[in-house]
């Protein structure tokens, strides 16, 4: 008999497991829309599966449909209060509504707070909660609860975990603190002990944000004789376009970025080409810039910033 009942459950399991890793997939996709239907399809035969609720709460996030997703994980939360994850997908929402309500954000703090904190305690290897509560205390005014002293403590919990994210969370609150040296020191340390592309990105927009362009374009040199991605290319050009410096650096960059693109360099071409316009219009090339801004708005027309540029060189 046991047997039997068996043979009528297992397939309703592949079936449930199916759904799901094609809710997934759809989430990777960005397909938010459709994953969102697909799993709303679900819970209306399965309304228990907290699997099936928790990525229903995500795809309304990735919409940043911010209400709808706080009920969903809201409802994880007093369903499971004991997983980390819920509590840090909870306050993360609330973070994002506050971002976006300035009126609601005061009442939204202690609640955001408190949530990632109880993800924290209870999971000690909990990531993501470090570096949101790292933020949130270097953020938010003293007056609400601001401290960089807890931020620390937080970082230094991350470099427990992890040195590298220990490192790049020490350098951002002393980059947010206005201490560019010691910010500088400790992303440098992130790029010596992982060396990842993130360490090198944090640097670099370090140095963008510093007005050091120079430093920005060595260090993304430095990414790439390390990780070989194309679209590293693409971030050389970009610099040197915005900043005027190394013009033909910066050219040669985009042709190559050009010439080896694929989707997964995420940057689409019409980018680089109006980086290319841009580098024109510092060179005064008239024609050339005209051309490769044409190119840009033949592919995406309604960006802004390239309409601008057309006009700028119109007026060359």
């Amino acid at each position: 008999m046991k047997q039997l009942i068996f043979l009528f459950i297992m397939p309703l399991m592949c079936f449930s497991q199916q759904t799901l890793e094609d809710v997934e997939q759809l989430i990777e996709k960005k397909n938010f829309k459709i994953a969102q239907t697909t799993v709303q399809d679900y819970l209306k035969t399965y309304p228990d599966d907290l699997k099936a609720v928790e990525l229903l709460g995500d795809t309304y996030g990735h919409q940043k449909k911010w209400d709808a997703a706080i009920a969903v994980y809201e409802k994880l939360v007093n369903a499971k209060p004991n997983v980390a994850n819920y509590h840090y997908k909870y306050g993360g929402v609330l973070g994002m509504k506050a971002l976006e309500n300035k009126f609601k954000a005061i009442g939204l703090i202690g609640d955001i707070k408190s949530a990632f904190i109880k993800a924290t305690e209870l999971d000690k290897n909990h990531i993501d909660a470090r570096w949101a509560l790292v933020e949130l205390y270097m953020q938010l005014p003293a007056i609400f609860g601001g401290s960089k002293s807890n931020s620390l403590k937080y970082a230094k919990e991350l470099e427990a975990l992890s040195r590298v994210d220990g490192y790049l969370a020490i350098g951002y609150i002393h980059e947010y603190d206005d201490e560019p040296k010691l910010a500088e020191k400790y992303y440098k340390m992130a790029i010596a002990e992982g060396g990842s592309l993130t360490c090198f990105n944090k640097l670099s927009t370090f140095y963008e944000n510093k007005d050091q362009p120079e430093n920005a374009i060595k260090t993304i040199e430095e990414a790439s004789t390390k990780h070989k991605r194309n679209a590293l290319h693409y971030q050389i050009g970009k610099v040197a376009a915005e900043y005027n410096v190394q013009l033909e650096k910066g050219e040669k960059c985009l042709q190559i970025y050009l010439n080896n693109y694929s989707a997964k360099d995420g940057v689409p071409k019409a980018w680089a080409h109006y980086r290319l316009a841009q580098i024109h219009t510092h060179k005064q090339n008239k024609s050339q810039a005209l051309a490769y801004i044409d190119l840009a708005l033949k592919e995406l027309p309604k960006i802004k910033p390239f309409k601008a540029q057309k006009e700028k060189i119109l007026q060359l």
